[in-house]
């Protein structure tokens, strides 16, 4: 993963082996302070999504994105993705002990896609789409028949059904060109699978 200042990034991971992530409501809080005790200082968290198997995020990097830090053996490593390993690393050993469980929780790639790309000489953003699509997917995997029912993604806030402090709303809605009525109706739309490859 290499990150540049100012992008907008989709990061996410899933259970090894398809595996779950979270077994209990306390299980996503924990994840979610862990959120901000590691990725909140060193970048702008726009959206997110938990699901018992897998998580989305979407980003902005920042300049303490970028910082570089060495790691053992003298590689130099960039801190953001540095500090998502600690994230998944210590998260997972507290999984292990609450389950009695050993090995690998999460598979070993954590996936990052950049928002934005050019096309025909235009720049192309996916900012969003993606926004849409990790919103939709306790819906679209049946856990709930409203998005405002599943309390572990940041569309509640967006929605104005709650008040959380972990998103820049205000950055997305920006930089979206949306506002928290086009969430609400749009949130309903199934995107193709063409658009969705392009962030995933």
């Amino acid at each position: 993963m290499h990150f540049s200042v100012h992008e907008f990034y989709h990061i996410y991971n899933r259970g090894n082996n398809r595996q779950p992530i979270f077994f209990s409501h306390a299980n996503y809080l924990f994840f979610l302070k862990k959120v901000r005790q590691q990725l909140l200082p060193v970048c702008k968290i726009i959206s997110y999504c938990l699901m018992p198997n897998h998580f989305h995020f979407i980003i902005v990097a920042t300049e303490n994105s970028i910082t570089e830090r060495k790691t053992f053996g003298g590689k130099g490593m960039q801190e953001l993705p540095y500090r998502l390993g600690i994230l998944l690393s210590s998260y997972a050993q507290a999984i292990n002990k609450q389950n009695g469980t050993i090995g690998s929780l999460f598979q070993q790639k954590t996936r990052c896609k950049i928002l934005r790309e050019e096309i025909n000489g235009r720049q192309e953003s996916y900012l969003g789409s993606c926004f849409f699509y990790i919103h939709q997917n306790p819906l679209k995997a049946e856990f709930v028949n409203n998005l405002s029912g599943w309390p572990y993604s940041s569309y509640l806030d967006y929605a104005g059904l709650r008040n959380g402090t972990l998103c820049e709303k205000e950055l997305f809605f920006l930089h979206s060109g949306l506002s928290q009525d086009d969430i609400i109706l749009k949130s309903a739309i199934d995107f193709s699978e063409e658009i969705i490859k392009n962030f995933l």
